[in-house]
């Protein structure tokens, strides 16, 4: 017999045979067209590139004539990647991976793309504290942040780490002192995003301590840390020696000399600067992350034209020149009288963008790639509220300022009962700059994409665009693609319906109506209302009312809480701080020591997710990796991990015998293919008790 013919011959028939046994244990094996999953993405055989840097294309929805495709994921142990840059005249890349909020594991990393699957990624350095920037300085060389310091290295050496050479050292980072002697481990905003003009000055980014530097009222002085020659909320500005180039510091040597070029800004942490600047006339850029307000458009988020001296608004003013009420004494007199409204002091926004978008990205596209791109300004939006998720082209004028349009000038909002809405302050509809979207649709669609989460961007030397995630730990390449964009996938988020059953099932669990109360009480109006959201409540409302509105509010959150399943959802996580977000509420991470009750307080929160659904916890047996599960009618609805737990609401199901009916799972566990309707079920034996 041929020895190859007597392989293939094997192979089929161990193909066959594992075929079989899978049947008969219940796992369908997948056909060759069925997609994987990387990252949340469903990947199968299209992709977007050409040659080896033809990419697993994935399914976001794209301006026509582009393609997004898939670099890497979370299977190349990305942990909290936040911004990359390609290495001049190099077809390599370097990407700032953070590791996560609260963490001091951040690295730096050296991608080839043109290497196989799996092989793509070098460590250059590592034990790097909030690494964030990353920019190719006036000599050429690689420049990146940590939350304290800029360095320069080189990553192609032998020894990266023995090429480092600090130019700033000092900066306010995440362990700050206040002006008052308070001490703050995890100050709100440390990362130190930076850009050189032309001439090698350099500019940094030094984020606000808080999201809104308020204090128990009345207020009646300015912000301390914003103020004086190292305030905060605001851009740096260090200037080279002749030659234009910073000197390494050596032991001892203290930071160059700064000036504080601009103020009020929260957090700039897109910047972007024309080819020109600081020519007459030319644009300094800035996106700005402005101050949390429960209402979902309040307040717009800015784009500002930066000049030095001048203030823009943070803490006292946010959209156009609405005055924050808590600073209404500071803004009656001294040198913020009347700031936002007639005060030489304050330069007003440019335009205005959506409102808790979070623009963490900014930059002048130039590459031969997409002409139609050539000189616009693109900015990434990483706001997980439906006027995030996104990335905006702007067309911009000869010296780089978006061109504005008279109001009203409208935007998309995803997953919205009206899918646009106005450019608006409290004085209604204003001007603002209209602008085109790369990418429109990035919202979480169950078996084939998660929620999108844009965080760094740049242009290599061939015109790609490549973007970076940092909460579902990807890198992506966008390219031209040919023919018509394949159509929007629809919203995937929890039915009216569905809320109604889940509130009723409250309702009447006379204990997990207690543990209710206590969540609103001790945690949503104590800790939460007031900073992202208002969670629906109104004055006048009984306590009952209080805890139905709060709860169908969280419920209709994409991702806070899945029924019977604390551990997957972002309600625990983000109280724990698990993972690699950052830990809510400000401050968390303290309130287990300093308030009575706290810890119980968030037992008691697994516990109100854990039993929120009438039925017996039931464990997924231990064994093969997932346990796949299916509709009434046998259309495989996804997989579960062994050892998790599900609500079992029919033990031997009635409509389908051999099997248990159970609550519908977490998203993560879902492929897309079934509906609630439909039911979820899965074999008997391989259900065991709780342990």
């Amino acid at each position: 017999m041929n020895r190859f013919t007597f392989q293939d011959g094997r192979r089929s028939l161990c193909a066959g045979v594992v075929a079989f046994t899978a049947v008969l244990l219940g796992v369908a094996s997948p056909a060759v067209s069925d997609p994987v999953r990387k990252s949340g993405y469903a990947v199968g055989t299209e992709t977007c590139g050409s040659g080896d840097l033809a990419f697993p294309r994935i399914e976001i929805d794209m301006k026509a004539g582009f393609c997004a495709g898939l670099v890497a994921s979370e299977d190349d142990h990305l942990k909290f990647p936040r911004s990359i840059i390609q290495l001049s005249g190099h077809d390599l890349f370097v990407v700032a991976d953070m590791g996560g909020w609260g963490h001091t594991d951040g690295r730096l990393l050296l991608l080839d793309p043109h290497a196989a699957s799996g092989q793509r990624f070098k460590e250059l350095l590592t034990g790097l504290e909030y690494p964030f920037g990353l920019v190719i300085g006036p000599d050429k060389k690689l420049y990146a942040s940590t939350a304290e310091t800029i360095f320069r290295f080189d990553p192609l050496a032998d020894n990266p780490r023995g090429t480092v050479e600090t130019i700033i050292r000092h900066m306010p980072g995440r362990r700050i002192t206040l002006p008052d002697g308070t001490r703050l481990d995890e100050a709100a905003h440390p990362l130190k995003q930076f850009v050189f003009d032309k001439n090698g000055r350099l500019f940094v980014n030094v984020g606000a301590h808080s999201d809104d530097c308020i204090t128990p009222a009345p207020i009646t002085r300015p912000c301390a840390p914003a103020e004086g020659p190292s305030a905060m909320a605001a851009i740096w500005l260090f200037t080279p020696p002749s030659g234009g180039v910073f000197p390494a510091l050596k032991p001892g040597d203290t930071d160059p000399p700064h000036t504080i070029y601009a103020r009020g800004l929260r957090n700039s942490m897109a910047l972007a600067l024309h080819p020109n600047f600081p020519d007459a006339g030319y644009a300094f850029l800035q996106g700005e992350n402005g101050r949390d307000l429960p209402d979902i458009f309040k307040p717009n988020e800015e784009i500002n034209a930066i000049e030095q001296g001048k203030h823009y608004g943070w803490p006292y003013c946010y959209d156009l020149s609405t005055p924050s009420p808590e600073f209404k004494l500071v803004l009656q007199s001294g040198i913020y009288k009347t700031l936002c409204t007639n005060n030489a002091l304050y330069k007003a926004p440019f335009s205005l963008m959506p409102p808790h978008g979070a623009p963490l990205a900014m930059l002048y596209y130039h590459g031969a790639k997409f002409p139609e791109l050539e000189g616009k300004l693109l900015v990434g939006l990483h706001g997980y509220r439906p006027t995030g998720s996104r990335v905006l082209i702007y067309d911009v004028d000869d010296h780089g300022f978006p061109k504005t349009a008279p109001a009203p000038v409208r935007y998309h909002v995803s997953c919205a009962a009206d899918p646009t809405h106005n450019f608006q302050t409290d004085a209604g509809d204003v001007a603002a700059a209209p602008f085109e979207e790369l990418i429109a649709g990035w919202h979480r669609v169950n078996g084939a994409r998660p929620q999108g989460a844009p965080v760094g961007m740049t242009v290599s030397e061939d015109g790609a665009i490549w973007l970076v995630e940092d909460k579902n730990q990807t890198i992506i390449r966008i390219d031209r693609a040919a023919g018509d964009p394949p159509p929007p996938l629809s919203c995937d988020t929890r039915s009216q319906a569905l809320i109604d059953q889940l509130a009723a099932f409250v309702a009447k669990d006379a204990q997990n109506k207690v543990r209710l109360t206590a969540l609103r009480k001790n945690l949503v109006e104590k800790h939460c209302v007031g900073c992202h959201s208002d969670f629906g409540l109104k004055p006048g409302q009984s306590d009952a009312d209080k805890d139905a509105t709060v709860l169908r509010f969280m419920l209709s959150q994409d991702g806070w809480i899945y029924p019977g399943d604390p551990a997957s959802g972002r309600l625990r996580t983000r109280l724990r701080g698990i993972g690699a977000e950052k830990l809510m509420p400000p401050g968390g991470e303290s309130l287990p020591k300093t308030e009575p009750g706290y810890a119980v307080l968030l037992n008691t929160v697994d516990l109100f997710v854990a039993k929120m659904v009438p039925g017996t916890p039931m464990q997924i047996k231990l064994g093969l990796p997932q346990r796949k599960f299916v509709s009434r009618t046998n259309k495989e609805c996804g997989e579960i991990p062994a050892a998790k737990v599900v609500v079992v609401t029919q033990r031997n199901a009635v409509d389908k015998p051999g099997f248990s009916r159970f609550f519908r799972p977490a998203d993560p566990y879902l492929n897309g293919e079934c509906s609630d309707d439909d039911g979820y079920y899965i074999r008997q034996e391989f259900l065991v008790p709780v342990r």
